[in-house]
């Protein structure tokens, strides 16, 4: 295992500094609990300044919101347990729900409301007339300790969010103009997107929780705006990779050489050359594409209408990678930078929309409930005086990790280090600590164990494992004014802990053992429910809203697939499901504009895409596209061209050739009658 740098040491003595004066307030202010002050210092303290000032703002809220409700709660339902439970339990369930509807950093108000409660009001259900006090002092307790690690976190050599995202965006477009290389220079030879390049749009997605980050941190708060407007290109890169792979390897066959091919993939390779690195101005660029696109006169043959997309899709390619570099150097400049204007003006880039399957959340939500409920029974019928812990320890497991498509093995790993914990904290309350007679020897005693937990808290593997045991521990040792530690009180506690992690971990291993390949099927079969009714005209929506929830669907569906826990039956491109929607809308846009003999013929193909994406839906199972709807297209192409006026027939036909490149990208091209002499403005790629 490789050992802590001294990045990682320096946290860990920024956390173990801050959690030691979050417990000196908390003693000096004569509070009952003062270890939860310690304990909420590791919980909200993050290598990352932004994201410290984030959890430490989020928590607090979460921890008011939960300390009124059980303030509100306990005095309604005196003396009548049962419904007091479930009282408990729907508040849990409720806020849980409402936490994994957002997925940004705001979803930890909703999270630590719905754990809280049960934390504060629980405890109390014997003595109901403290409640008060009781959410008033473990308020304060939470609070002082998120001031202490927000105020050291931002005054001790505090570490920006800007170079994190920096790096992180770094390597994104590093694999990203590695795919862009190959696909460039005809080194992709795989009609459907592997897995390694739709996992970036997992990547791209994750990024919302840095640029959230940035907005809370001083030094980087004025680079959150560019940093949307990155991460909007970065998503529009991806379906834009996979159309020109479509396009190049169409173009390469043999039966569709023509003589403008070679020229127009030499460009593309000196695109390639651009991305990596080499010098080169993208104006140099965009004047060889133009001169390289077919007129619209000359569109007599599937290669030339082919090649004349493909260079309206470099072109767009190039705008999005200069867009990127530029966004990227304004970043590094910081507020100093000057102000930029996008290249890429035809397309709208950012969208917010997301997937929930509420289906699902509700299941996990309602699991949750029932898991408070029925810890509730247990402890109601055995009348166990320590039985308060044990159902809020249920609760907050159930909640903690209630997004998870199997939570068992995260709730078993917080049963045994919350033992583990408890043990070593056993050993030094009752071994240790009786020889401490001073606040500054109880901090050099507490330091070793602390520190070195501390610096493997930033390693991602190690996090779960040492958060709980710093927490834990912090919560174990009990730090009072003065030394009282009362080994039975000690057992009961440690008991309900573990017990309630315990109960938790045999519920969900009754309750969701089905593992990720469920929710993986409802993404894919949502995904083509949306194309179905897209083209059917019953769910229409802009590209912004059709780009995000997509590429947000494909973010959660990709690390399910990458666990092999799944079926081929559900093997499908993303990427290409999102470029057949781009057409779809399209389409549907412009149809009501064409010729009435055009418009029959679109509206044919519409037909045909959202019958094959419903049977797919329906099924469960991705298939081969019905080759009448391949033909359908063909027809509808012809038409187009035949009848072809207007800015309308040309957005119509671009979309009908990308349409046919994302269903059929193996398919010879279609026999086309002569092209008019017209003139008309050159086709920019619909997707």
């Amino acid at each position: 295992m490789k050992l802590p740098s001294w990045r990682d040491w320096l946290f860990s003595a920024k956390a173990f500094a801050a959690s030691m004066l979050a417990l000196y307030i908390a003693l000096a202010m004569d509070l009952p609990r003062p270890y939860w002050a310690m304990t909420t210092v590791y919980v909200v303290a993050h290598p990352l300044t932004g994201a410290t000032t984030s959890k430490a703002l989020y928590r607090a809220l979460g921890t008011l919101l939960g300390a009124a409700g059980a303030v509100v709660l306990v005095p309604a339902f005196v003396n009548l347990p049962e419904f007091m439970s479930l009282a408990v339990a729907a508040w849990a369930g409720s806020l849980l729900y409402l936490s994994l509807l957002d997925r940004t950093p705001r979803s930890y108000v909703f999270m630590l409301a719905a754990y809280t409660l049960p934390l504060i009001a629980l405890p109390t259900v014997t003595a109901p007339e403290t409640i008060f006090d009781v959410a008033l002092a473990r308020s304060e307790e939470i609070i002082i300790g998120i001031l202490c690690a927000s105020f050291v976190g931002a005054v001790v050599f505090p570490v920006s969010v800007g170079p994190a995202f920096a790096a992180r965006i770094g390597v994104w477009l590093r694999d990203a103009g590695g795919w862009a290389g190959d696909v460039l220079r005809g080194k992709v030879t795989d009609e459907v997107a592997p897995l390694a390049r739709q996992k970036l749009a997992a990547d791209v997605v994750a990024l919302d929780a840095l640029i959230t980050q940035l907005s809370h941190d001083p030094d980087a708060r004025d680079l959150a705006l560019w940093a949307r407007e990155l991460r909007g290109r970065l998503l529009l890169l991806l379906p834009v990779l996979s159309s020109l792979n479509d396009r190049m390897r169409a173009l390469g066959r043999e039966d569709m050489a023509d003589n403008g091919r070679d020229d127009l993939f030499a460009l593309a390779c000196e695109i390639a050359d651009w991305i990596a690195g080499a010098p080169d101005t993208p104006e140099r660029l965009h004047t060889r594409l133009s001169a390289l696109t077919p007129a619209p006169g000359e569109f007599d043959r599937w290669p030339e209408l082919l090649r004349a997309n493909l260079c309206a899709r470099l072109k767009e390619l190039v705008d999005l990678w200069q867009d990127c570099l530029t966004l990227r150097r304004q970043m590094a400049r910081g507020p100093a930078a000057e102000r930029w204007k996008p290249v890429l003006h035809h397309r709208p880039v950012i969208g917010t929309s997301r997937h929930h399957d509420h289906g699902l959340l509700l299941f996990s939500t309602t699991s949750a409930a029932l898991a408070t409920i029925a810890a509730s029974l247990v402890w109601i019928s055995s009348g166990w005086a320590g039985g308060a812990n044990f159902v809020a320890m249920a609760a907050v497991a159930c909640c903690f990790f209630g997004a998870q498509d199997r939570p068992a093995p995260f709730i078993w790993a917080m049963v045994v280090w919350c033992a583990a914990a408890q043990a070593i904290a056993g050993i030094l309350l009752f071994v240790v600590v009786p020889l401490v007679h001073d606040f500054e020897t109880l901090v050099l005693v507490l330091a070793p164990p602390f520190l070195l937990v501390g610096a493997f808290i930033p390693r991602p593997e190690l996090a779960l494992v040492t958060l709980l045991l710093a927490a834990n521990g912090a919560g174990s040792l009990s730090v009072q004014s003065h030394y009282n530690a009362d080994f039975t009180l000690y057992v009961n506690e440690g008991l309900a802990v573990v017990g309630g992690l315990a109960f938790a971990w045999i519920w969900v291993l009754v309750t969701k053992p089905f593992g990720a390949e469920i929710a993986a099927r409802r993404l894919v079969r949502a995904g083509w429910g949306d194309l179905a009714g897209s083209a059917a005209g019953t769910r229409l929506q802009d590209h912004r809203v059709l780009v995000s929830r997509t590429l947000d669907r494909l973010g959660q569906l990709v690390p399910r697939l990458a666990s092999g826990a799944i079926g081929d039956g559900l093997a499908t491109d993303g990427l290409r499901d999102l470029r057949v929607g781009y057409n779809v809308l399209d389409l549907q846009r412009d149809r009501r504009a064409l010729p009435e003999i055009a418009k029959t013929r679109v509206n044919a193909v519409l037909e045909g895409v959202a019958e094959h994406f419903q049977t797919q839906a329906k099924a469960g199972a991705a298939s081969a596209p019905p080759l009448g709807l391949r033909d359908d297209v063909d027809q509808a192409i012809i038409a187009v061209l035949a009848q072809r006026a207007g800015q309308a027939a040309d957005n119509a036909l671009q979309a009908l050739v990308g349409l046919r490149q994302a269903l059929f990208p193996a398919a010879a091209g279609p026999l086309l009658p002569p092209a008019r002499s017209a003139g008309a403005p050159p086709l920019l790629a619909a997707e």
